[in-house]
This record gives structure tokens, C-alpha cells and sequence, in this order.
């Protein structure tokens, strides 16, 4: 049996792993779906990047978990990388799903044009409001699935996207998974392109767009679980 610690992207909680933790469980394996500081039921929980990387340590720690892999979604690669360096011999493998990665003295907002989200959290007050329907299209949701991530994202606090990650060494150390969504773009980003290259890494690719927790979560599990195995 292998511990999955799930971690949702940006605007969201544990909740978008509600499909993917019910075919992990049924194939035996302990889940874990984790809601960071600030988000969803945590709204109002002041947080910033290393707050969310000692809430996913935390978890691992607090139940005692062994044999585990760390699960980043998008956004939350930046702390899920940071923290699978942190929990020693209890990890795996790390797997990124068409995450960010996170890159020593750097933010999530830096190395992509972020202006407009940069000044879309000074004019919401520190947060980073969440996506309206239209900006969900193109990828391969359905209109209940998207309905879901609406009614569900909540505003993400902007102090853990511009706080820089401190790696403390070579990500390419790390056994690691990376899933790319095609919908969301055809190649990897180029910290990610490089990571790619490390005898540790493995890519896997899934015909579907940035949030296959909704949109192939079957898949999306089966990829997982063949991660957790080292086949990808």
C-alpha cells in the first residue's frame, strides 16, 4: 500500500481530489487529499509559501506516514517540491500534474508573464481571485465540472505566489513523476524541460487539459498508481 498526499492547484482544496481518492482507495492505497492555508475551508488562515510547505510536511508527519507520494497539482508544485525534499526517507516519489516546479530563489510568478497577475492581487486586496467559466474553456471539462471548480475556488492568497522557494538541493535528486496536460500546451516549461533530462525524472503525457482530477480522474489515478510503482 502506498500514502497519497494529494495537493489541489490554485483557488482550490482537497475537494478536487474527490474522484482520484475514491479509485486510489479502491485499489487499496491510503489517501490523503490536503487543503492549504487559506483556501477553501481554511479561508482566513494567514499563509505564505513556507507556510504551505510546512502544512503538506505537517501532514506527512502528523500521521506518521512512510512510503509516500507527494501529488502537486499546478500551482502547488512549488510547495510539494519544496516539502519532498524535507520529509527525508519517508518519500517515494514526487509527482507534478502540469505543475510548476519549484526553482531555487524564485516565485511561482517568476519566468512566465505575470504582470496582469501580479496586478490583479494588488486590486483584490492580496489575493488572486479565482477563474470565472469562460477561462475553464478549451479544457476538456464538462459544464458540471466546471460549475464544480466556480462554486468551489475560493481566492488565493497572493503572498504564497510571489515568496521565493528554497530548495536545499537539486530537485533532479528527487524520483519524480511529471504528468503533462496536452490541452494545456503542448511542452513542459523550461525549468521543467530540464528536470525532464535527470536519470530520476519520467514524463508521462495525458490527452486532457490542466485539471484531470475533474476531467480524467480514472486516468489520472491509474497514472498515479503506475508513478507510485516507478512505470509510468
Amino acid at each position: 500500500m502506498t500514502d497519497f498526499v494529494l495537493v489541489a492547484g490554485a483557488w482550490l482544496g482537497a475537494w478536487a481530489w474527490d474522484e482520484v481518492a475514491g479509485e486510489l482507495r479502491a485499489a487499496g492505497h491510503g489517501v490523503h487529499a490536503l487543503t492549504l492555508s487559506g483556501l477553501a475551508e481554511r479561508q482566513g488562515q494567514e499563509a505564505g509559501q513556507r507556510t504551505h510547505v510546512q502544512d503538506i510536511v505537517t501532514e506527512v508527519e502528523r500521521r506518521g506516514l512512510r512510503d509516500v507520494v507527494l501529488v502537486g497539482h499546478s500551482y502547488s508544485g512549488v510547495p510539494v517540491g519544496q516539502a519532498a525534499e524535507r520529509i527525508g526517507d519517508r518519500l517515494r516519489r514526487v509527482v507534478f500534474v502540469d505543475a510548476s516546479v519549484p526553482v531555487d530563489g524564485e516565485s511561482f510568478l517568476s519566468g512566465w508573464p505575470s504582470d496582469d497577475v501580479r496586478r490583479s492581487i494588488e486590486e483584490h486586496d492580496g489575493f488572486w481571485p479565482p477563474l470565472t467559466a469562460g477561462e475553464y474553456a478549451g479544457q476538456g471539462l464538462s459544464e458540471a465540472q466546471i460549475a464544480a471548480l466556480v462554486a468551489g475556488g475560493t481566492p488565493h492568497p497572493g503572498a504564497t505566489l510571489a515568496e521565493p522557494a528554497v530548495l536545499e538541493r537539486p530537485l533532479a535528486e528527487l524520483p519524480a513523476t511529471y504528468v503533462k496536460c496536452l490541452l494545456d500546451g503542448d511542452e513542459p516549461m523550461p525549468p521543467v524541460a530540464v528536470l525532464l533530462k535527470s536519470e530520476r525524472w519520467e514524463g508521462v503525457t495525458m490527452d486532457t487539459g490542466h485539471w484531470p482530477m475533474l476531467s480524467r480522474p480514472g486516468e489520472l489515478a491509474q497514472v498515479l498508481m503506475r508513478a507510485s510503482a516507478g512505470r509510468v
